[in-house]
């Protein structure tokens, strides 16, 4: 079992977490290494919760199966529940996002792709489509006549 976990500076907004329903899933992008031989794979992977991979040998389904291109074993990846949304402290904590039952596999590098959603501390502003790739996001609440951010981006992927 692993977890992606952020720490990050949040000024002004709390409850981030990825925009992830059935109608729009979030793919959580990675890099993947086989726990076999070590090897890499070349291109980043996506998971998300919603797709579903049938296993071979196996009549279990997995959010995402992968064979290594190097010893030819299949790995899977499944993630076990809903986001946690990530919410503001002072001083920044690293708080678990998502879990995985990784099979044969490990995920190495989370690569932030994809639309984020925050709120408002005091306001209760809907803030959509924050993108954290490059490492900070910036805007400004107007209910709250205040700038808010997103800063100091650290994602972790720890053994659970």
């Amino acid at each position: 079992m692993y977890s992606l976990n952020l720490t990050a500076d949040l000024q002004g907004v709390t409850n981030l977490r990825p925009t992830d329903t059935e109608e729009t899933p979030f793919w959580y992008t990675f890099k993947v290494q086989c726990t076999s031989c070590r090897e890499t794979h070349p291109k980043p992977v996506g998971v998300s919760r919603f797709d579903k991979n049938e296993m071979s040998g196996s009549r279990g389904e997995a959010n995402f199966v992968w064979k290594c291109k190097n010893c030819k074993r299949e790995s899977s990846a499944s993630i076990l529940a809903a986001p946690a949304a990530y919410e503001q402290s002072e001083p920044a904590k690293s708080k678990p996002i998502i879990t995985f039952d990784c099979r044969g596999l490990e995920f190495i590098e989370f690569i932030p792709e994809g639309e984020w959603l925050a709120e408002g501390i005091d306001s209760n502003t809907k803030f959509t489509g924050i993108e954290l790739n490059e490492g900070e996001w910036f805007d400004y609440d107007e209910k709250a006549n205040d700038e808010v951010s997103i800063k100091d981006l650290k994602w972790e992927i720890k053994r659970a």
